[in-house]
């Protein structure tokens, strides 16, 4: 299906009716196609000095292309300058348009965030926001504003400042925040409790923009300094009034979905099939991507698209294991072959009369099975399965489901397992019939060249699966290599195929570093243990296996470490000690 082709506007024409208001814009091509999105504070203004006869004589060579390229533009109007950023920053990593250079990584903009359920709670910053039960504020256009604003509150409600999570009179003697009045130590109950978190409450509804009457305050001290001919201090209050104004500025929060998106799965997939030369639309990918950032901890990450769209649900995480250092071609054969070799296993136990047709190609087989009346197949069918007598079971690994409530980390209040790649909880560890747990892909990709993908072919060639259509996506030019092919394939950089390639890898390597960055976030906090006098690596696997995490054998009592066997009170009173020093 050819795209259709769009007829020019009068740019001009449709300027006129451009208003004087603060907004974004966003400039499109003759396939209907965002190629860049900008700002304005003046949107009428803006969009004029594009489409005056001098700008195109001045211009450079890229703005001269872009300028060639429009064929049409649409306007969002907004209230102010720092939603038209925010509703920028999102549009731009949305459909991520070719002439667009700022915004297009995943860095987000910053969040207050601030947990209620702590006995002492604090304000932190953060770009992520999770459904961890904490209390969120933000997005915040203006970072510098923002860490101003903090500050200033944490001295004018007496709000702490330090990371423990439990702060005591140990930690209130190595602080020195009370002394020059920047908190009111709940620590050591200088305050109650339950006044402190009356303090954070109304801190709470200063972020929220309910401030009039401390801003008030504020500009009068800046006039009675200014009376007094104290002029440094009037201009310090002045430009602090300007950050609290700027940051408590009522805003819009924009979420995906509130505007057109320019993505267009289907035609996307469609693209890619006849790029590839594929039977039909790979409606399920799977993308493996390796991370060893250091040898500690070499990970990889599997992620799927259902119809040209993110499955979480079916997203996988692994731990290499059987690979010393940093090998990416044996790394990505142990991943290939623990996911592809799990799922045939499955498939034996979902239906333990396939083992007479061990001797048949894996393909044959499921298509026999198809026949058969089975189970359904097929590529958005509930089960695929082949050949398992080559299988062995010693070859299979367990990886863990991640959905995107637990993506990046783990409830505080939920117990950890001494492996992080084991199945959570939620996920069912025998597949029944009839349900949609396992499945053959429709399209494999690896993130990598040649090598990557040889590797991944001998895994898949050994389980029988020499018919499953796979590609190596290397990064550096993006370039396609197939099995067979010699030379790569290169794809025109606004090819839907490709940029849907593009979205698949990144959100690969994106799941992959989460990951990597948790266990080392685990092991810098399990490594304390290893300091403590009397803690072997037993009583510390056992520590672990009763509470879970540090954090929570920091909080418990003696009686409660002393009940786990094989520490003593004695070594008990030592751990409470060492944890708390």
């Amino acid at each position: 299906m050819q795209p259709v082709l769009q007829k020019k506007s009068d740019l001009i024409e449709k300027l006129r009716d451009v208003p004087h208001k603060p907004g974004v814009y966003l400039m499109k091509d003759r396939l209907n196609r965002v190629i860049y999105v900008g700002k304005a504070r003046d949107l009428r203004k803006r969009l004029g000095t594009h489409f005056m006869p001098s700008r195109r004589a001045t211009a450079d060579l890229k703005t001269r292309a872009l300028l060639d390229s429009v064929w049409d533009f649409d306007v969002h109007l907004v209230r102010n300058e720092p939603e038209a950023l925010l509703l920028e920053g999102k549009l731009i990593k949305e459909f991520r348009p070719k002439y667009n250079i700022s915004f297009r990584d995943d860095k987000r903009f910053l969040l207050v965030k601030v947990n209620l359920a702590d006995p002492i709670p604090r304000f932190q910053l953060t770009r992520l926001k999770k459904d961890d039960g904490c209390r969120y504020f933000g997005p915040f256009a203006h970072a510098g504003a923002l860490r101003s604003t903090l500050s200033w509150m944490r001295k004018r409600f007496g709000i702490r400042s330090c990371r423990t999570p439990e702060p005591g009179e140990l930690d209130y003697r190595r602080c020195l925040d009370h002394i020059i009045k920047n908190c009111s130590a709940p620590c050591i109950r200088k305050v109650s409790l339950e006044e402190y978190r009356q303090r954070v409450l109304q801190a709470c509804e200063f972020l929220e923009g309910e401030s009039r009457e401390l801003l008030d305050q504020l500009e009068a001290e800046m006039k009675v300094a200014a009376e007094k001919l104290d002029f440094e201090r009037a201009v310090q209050i002045r430009n602090m009034l300007e950050d609290l104004r700027r940051t408590t500025k009522p805003t819009r929060r924009f979420t995906r979905g509130s505007l057109p998106s320019a993505v267009d799965p289907a035609a996307d997939l469609k693209a890619l099939a006849d790029a590839l030369l594929l039977a039909g639309p790979p409606h399920i990918m799977e993308c493996f991507d390796i991370s060893n950032i250091s040898t500690t901890h070499v990970v990889a990450s599997m992620v799927c698209f259902k119809d040209g769209v993110p499955d979480k649900s079916n997203y996988r995480r692994y731990r290499i294991r059987s690979v010393a250092g940093q090998d990416d071609f044996a790394s990505m054969a142990e991943v290939v072959r623990r996911r592809y070799s799990r799922i045939l296993l499955e498939s034996r136990e979902i239906a333990p009369d396939l083992s007479e047709f061990n001797q048949e190609p894996v393909e044959d087989a499921v298509k026999r099975v198809e026949s058969l009346g089975k189970l359904e197949t097929g590529s958005l069918g509930k089960l695929e399965t082949g050949s398992l007598g080559k299988l062995e079971t010693g070859s299979l690994d367990e990886a863990e489901p991640a959905s995107l409530g637990k993506l990046e980390t783990r409830s505080s209040d939920q117990p950890q397992t001494d492996s992080l790649d084991q199945p959570e909880t939620r996920s069912v560890g025998r597949p029944r019939v009839g349900e949609r747990l396992v499945r053959l892909p429709d399209l494999i990709i690896v993130d990598g060249g040649k090598g990557q993908l040889n590797s991944a072919c001998r895994e898949l060639q050994r389980l029988g699966l020499t018919d499953r259509p796979i590609i190596g996506l290397a990064k550096e030019f993006e370039e396609i290599y197939r099995p067979g092919r010699p030379l790569p394939l290169r794809l025109p950089e606004d090819s839907g195929a490709l940029q849907l390639l593009q979205r698949i890898r990144d959100e690969a390597h994106r799941f992959a570093n989460s990951y990597h960055q948790l266990l080392m976030k685990k092991r810098i906090a399990e490594s304390i243990l290893d300091e403590c006098p009397g803690v072997s690596d037993n009583r510390k696997q056992a520590l672990l296996a009763k509470f879970g995490s540090v954090e929570r054998l920091r909080k418990a009592s003696v009686e409660d470490i002393a009940a786990v066997e094989g520490i003593s009170e004695k070594l008990a009173e030592t751990i409470v000690r060492f944890l708390n020093r």
